[in-house]
């Protein structure tokens, strides 16, 4: 999906205009990967614009940078109000998608250096639809299991959330497209469903809503818990453990979710009708649970609605 450029991007503790945040083509994180970066939406609600579980997402950027040893040289708040001024500096008051990012930057090449680079951070925001297509929140999408396997645990840690990871999910994405699909789903080494390129997946069978374990290769998606919380505050039992492929061919109904996919139902697997083929009863009263945290249908009872109406953007970045 392209990107529709806005005003201002926060680049290293200021505002810079669009066009002038560069880094060095020899930075570290262009050759080996070393970005740890978040996914995070920002909604129009009733009482002004929000950004949605914007502490937790803060919270597992900084949980990403600590297992790949980057020390980021601002604080949570300083991430949190970037946020903040990011979508009121480019005026994204009915809805953004937002790019919090750290990389380690110029100094040194080298996939180890005796003096690693300054980590350079930045915080992005600009207008972005339905990842999955629109016509796909109702009527769901066609996806396959995908020949190329998830994360090793011990490898690659998948609970970081970090560029280099993503190769995997392009290999993943880019081989259901090829061959027709909208997205691809990896298995993990054992055999066992771990996630799409992008995405949490889920099954229902019977009533009953299965999800991958932390433990299958997947990343702890925060839309993950929060459809994980809905759904057990709307009295559906959720099962968090491994799931083997077959699962996918029989499920009643299934879909995805992320910051970017949201809530996207899930029609065929490799060409098997899930369900009665569209989105079931299930998805659609956890569609509904998630999407009217924001239209004020579904009680905000967790805190997950950061308001940023209020914050003014500094004077002198700006």
């Amino acid at each position: 999906m392209p990107i529709t450029p806005a005003n201002f991007i926060w680049q290293n503790g200021k505002l810079v205009p669009w066009d002038k945040a560069t880094t060095h083509v020899l930075s570290h994180a262009l050759h080996y990967g070393s970005t740890v970066f978040e996914g995070v939406r920002a909604y129009s609600t009733p009482k002004g614009p929000i950004i949605f579980r914007l502490k937790e997402h803060t919270r597992r950027l900084f949980d990403s940078a600590r297992i790949y040893r980057m020390d980021i040289p601002y604080s949570f708040d300083d991430i949190n109000n970037a946020c903040k001024e990011i979508v009121m500096a480019n005026n994204l008051t009915k809805g953004a998608y937002l790019r919090p990012f750290a990389y380690r930057g110029y100094g040194e090449i080298g996939v180890a250096p005796k003096n690693p680079p300054p980590i350079d951070t930045v915080v992005a925001g600009f207008e972005w639809g339905a990842y999955l297509g629109a016509e796909g929140m109702e009527k769901g999408i066609d996806v396959c299991v995908s020949s190329w396997q998830r994360l090793a645990p011990n490898t690659i840690p998948s609970l970081g959330k970090a560029a280099g990871n993503y190769l995997s999910s392009q290999l993943i994405s880019m081989e259901a497209k090829r061959m027709g699909f909208a997205e691809g789903i990896g298995l993990g080494v054992d055999g066992t469903v771990s996630e799409g390129a992008g995405e949490n997946l889920f099954a229902i069978r019977d009533g009953i809503i299965y999800t991958p374990g932390l433990a299958n290769s997947i990343l702890q998606g925060i839309t993950r818990d929060t459809v994980i919380q809905l759904a057990r505050a709307h009295g559906f039992e959720v099962r968090e453990q491994a799931i083997p492929r077959e699962l996918l061919y029989i499920a009643d109904e299934m879909f995805f979710t992320g910051t970017a996919a949201e809530v996207t139902p899930v029609r065929s697997v490799d060409h098997i009708q899930v369900g009665a083929g569209k989105r079931g009863p299930v998805t659609e009263a956890i569609q509904a649970a998630f999407f009217g945290l924001f239209n004020g249908k579904t009680a905000d009872k967790w805190g997950w609605l950061e308001s940023c109406e209020n914050y003014k953007p500094s004077v002198a970045s700006a």
